[in-house]
This record gives C-alpha cells, sequence and structure tokens, in this order.
C-alpha cells in the first residue's frame, strides 16, 4: 500500500542541506524566478482584458490571445519547474515538499488547456470561453499564492538555520563578546 505524502509541518525542513545546495547551485532557479513573475504580470494584463471584453463586448481579439499567451507561458513554467523539482529533489512531479502545489497545477493546466481545446474548437461563444478563462485564473491565483507561502516558508527555514548556526558561537562566548 502506497503511503500518503506527508504535509510540510514545522518540525520538517523543507529542504535538507543537499536539496538547499542543489536549489541555490542550479540554474533552474533563476529560471523560475525569472518566469514566475512574468506569468504574473502576463496574469494581470489578461485578467483586465477579459474583464474589460466581458464588461464591455469589446477587445475579444486581445482577451483571447493574452489567455493563449498566459497558457504557453504557464506550461513553460510548468516544464521548468518540474525539470527544477527533478535537479533539487530528484523527482519530475510530485515531490516530498511540493506535493499539495504540484497537485494543484494539475488543476491549473487542465482548466488552460480546456480553454485552448474550446477555443480553437469553436466549442463555445466567446463569453463562456471568458468566463472558462477566469475559473483557470482563479485556479492560477490560488496556486500562485500556494508557491509565495512556500517561497516564503524556505526562507524562514533559512533565516531558522542561519540563526541556529549563530547560536552556538555567542552561546560560547564567541570573538564578539
Amino acid at each position: 500500500m502506497r503511503q500518503r505524502p506527508a504535509r510540510h509541518d514545522r518540525g520538517q525542513p523543507l529542504y535538507t542541506p543537499a536539496e538547499r545546495q542543489r536549489r541555490d547551485n542550479t540554474v533552474w532557479t533563476l529560471v523560475q524566478g525569472v518566469l514566475a513573475p512574468l506569468q504574473f504580470l502576463v496574469f494581470l494584463v489578461s485578467l483586465v482584458l477579459v474583464l474589460r471584453y466581458l464588461a464591455t463586448g469589446s477587445g475579444e481579439f486581445a482577451a483571447t490571445a493574452s489567455v493563449v499567451i498566459k497558457t504557453l507561458i504557464l506550461y513553460t513554467i510548468m516544464v521548468t519547474g518540474s525539470i527544477w523539482e527533478k535537479v533539487v529533489f530528484g523527482k519530475w512531479l510530485f515531490a516530498r515538499p511540493f506535493f499539495w502545489e504540484d497537485v494543484f497545477s494539475m488543476l491549473v493546466l487542465a482548466l488552460h488547456t480546456a480553454y485552448l481545446v474550446v477555443v480553437f474548437a469553436g466549442w463555445m461563444d466567446v463569453r463562456g470561453q471568458m468566463w472558462l478563462a477566469l475559473a483557470a485564473y482563479a485556479t492560477y491565483v490560488v496556486n500562485a499564492t500556494q508557491f509565495l507561502l512556500k517561497l516564503r516558508a524556505a526562507r524562514l527555514q533559512q533565516a531558522r538555520d542561519a540563526a541556529a548556526g549563530a547560536m552556538p558561537a555567542q552561546a560560547l562566548g564567541g570573538a564578539d563578546s
């Protein structure tokens, strides 16, 4: 019987020292650091265009193109993120520290992909397509929040580890005493 991955808790570090070193030494960390804010910027522009279309009925092409571009960037960040996960944790997806983020990412991908299918197949009217885009965007916001919280947890862990590393020298009356 397969064991369910444990949720991250305060007692369990997000990264082992070896994982942290691999994270810090791979170019894929920089790639993710560039793509994530780019994707968020494209999301914001696209959100405005989609909402404008829904409110006014104008700008159909711009709204549609923006969602397609957002989806292509999403695919790019998912592929490079999977490579990052393989380098850092040895698994392409669903590594212990990012299991739930990856699970929810699958929903994000499914909704964005569904949008592309309905647009290119012409299965819904444009308003329906835009509402589907908004559903995909809502899941993206939840998923982005998951990753931001994980990034914050990693930074807090690193600060705790740095403080713990400094404690013994100070407690023993190190050079600063």
